[in-house]
């Protein structure tokens, strides 16, 4: 009986491609996962992130050269696709009062889907890892950048010089963050609680909005 061949389309070397990512994405998650209740980055053990994800600890190294590389890699995944999504939203044709509220129900829900990543941001951006802390002061730097030159296009922002709207655009961003802790606080069950969350953040958003309308910076 002759010997068999694979299929000419089987591609084994995708097979090792898919275990590999299938291996990152779970020491990914495991770190995550152990950040749940009061453990930081810092506290986790390369030991225990490997034993949660299934593979021995020698196998982290073919994925990441250590766990800060690993947490570097949270924050850009924490950061990339809410950039994107943002960046569809604020496209969108809307009045201003719609967009902000769309905006804030888009956010909001978006760290509700993703909770672990949002949870392993509030606990390292003012502690833990130097590198990571400062990683995500950069996201946070070039979140609000983008929101400023957003701000610049608004109607009724001529007299805003760009430093002002910088200032503006770092209001907003606090003002979400904390409604990010709200958010991350309460029992996502609990409906009334996300909806008067959502309802306060817009309100203070739109205040926020309509003082940039009038405001004239200095030399303007």
């Amino acid at each position: 009986m002759p010997p068999r061949h694979p299929p000419s389309n089987a591609r084994p070397g995708r097979s090792r491609d898919e275990r590999k990512s299938r291996t990152r994405r779970a020491l990914l998650d495991a770190a995550l996962e152990q950040m749940r209740g009061e453990h930081g980055f810092s506290d986790l053990s390369l030991r225990e992130v490997a034993k949660s994800a299934g593979v021995v600890p020698a196998a982290f190294y073919r994925h990441f050269p250590s766990m800060e590389a690993l947490g570097m890699v949270l924050v850009d995944e924490s950061f990339a696709t809410l950039r994107q999504t943002m960046r569809n939203l604020r496209t969108t044709r809307l009045p201003t009062k719609h967009v902000v509220r769309k905006s804030v129900e888009t956010f909001l829900g978006y760290v509700q889907e993703h909770e672990l990543h949002f949870r392993f941001i509030a606990k390292e951006r003012y502690g833990g890892s130097t590198p990571i802390r400062m990683a995500i002061r950069q996201e946070v730097r070039l979140f609000t950048s983008e929101l400023a030159t957003d701000l610049a296009r608004t109607p009724g922002t001529g007299k805003v010089s760009s430093g002002d709207l910088r200032l503006i655009a770092g209001l907003i961003v606090q003002t979400v963050s904390l409604a990010t802790e709200l958010v991350l606080d309460t029992d996502p069950g609990d409906l009334d609680a996300i909806t008067q969350i959502v309802d306060d953040t817009d309100r203070q958003l739109r205040i926020v909005l309509a003082g940039a309308s009038v405001w004239k910076s200095e030399g303007e």
